[in-house]
């Protein structure tokens, strides 16, 4: 099962941006379904070739399809707005 993302932005605390980790919003048609691909896989690619690889930790939010992903190395800031594919 495969789907595509919008990297909506960092997770940000009060005082702290962890930049390991990012908010995905899910593309799909039934947002309640975003918790299918816990635990599954992201990839996301950048104009210079470069591959980010992931990992979808647990949902953000209940409704509304916006999952955290960890990516190993960091996603850097111009990647925010990108889309990134999601596997289960």
């Amino acid at each position: 099962m495969k789907v595509k993302g919008v990297i909506m932005g960092y997770r940000r605390g009060t005082n702290t941006q962890y930049t390991s980790q990012v908010l995905v919003k899910l593309l799909i048609d039934d947002p309640k379904k975003a918790g299918l691909f816990v635990a599954g896989r992201a990839v996301y690619r950048d104009k210079h070739g470069n591959v980010y690889r992931g990992r979808v930790l647990r949902l953000h939010g209940r409704r509304n399809g916006v999952v955290i992903v960890r990516f190993t190395p960091n996603l850097p800031g111009e990647s925010i707005g990108d889309l990134v594919e999601v596997f289960k």
